[in-house]
């Protein structure tokens, strides 16, 4: 499980992604900009399915896996925690922790993810999105749900 954000295998807090160093360019992937983000985790059923829903649809932005895949970790914009009342998953804020959209995709950035314990489901330079837009993640966990829902009635 994850808890304040980072993974069981984690060390109290997100290492060091870099920052500030303005906008970058993942090799055939999106315009990142060097900002904040905040960290959506959900069960690793649901979020898969709504990884699926997003690479089909609206596009996702970077994932994370925990180490005993267990749940996933949405890159959202920052500011997300905020309002995040999606019942079966946190929005954590990672402001002031080290991670940052665009030091992720910087030219000669460790492919590791910013998290100790963790590793990329949908890494930065594959995402169709510097993060992933809330309302869109939103609407995509809510069909996921209602999905596995339906999938377990049916069993």
């Amino acid at each position: 499980m994850w808890e304040t954000g980072v993974s069981r295998g984690g060390n109290g807090s997100a290492g060091q992604a870099g920052g500030g160093r303005g906008p970058a360019v993942a090799a055939g992937g999106p315009a990142v900009p060097a900002q904040a983000c905040d960290l959506v985790t959900v069960p690793a059923r649901q979020g898969l399915e709504a990884v699926d829903i997003l690479r089909l649809r609206d596009g996702v932005g970077p994932v994370l896996h925990d180490g005993a895949c267990d749940t996933l970790g949405f890159l959202v914009p920052a500011g997300t925690a905020d309002g995040w009342d999606v019942p079966g998953s946190a929005c954590t804020q990672t402001s002031g922790r080290g991670i940052a959209l665009g030091a992720l995709c910087d030219e000669g950035a460790p492919e590791e993810p910013p998290v100790t314990g963790t590793g990329w489901l949908v890494p930065p330079e594959g995402a169709g999105a510097a993060a992933t837009d809330p309302a869109v993640l939103r609407a995509a966990l809510g069909e996921a749900a209602r999905t596995i829902e339906a999938v377990d009635r049916c069993q």
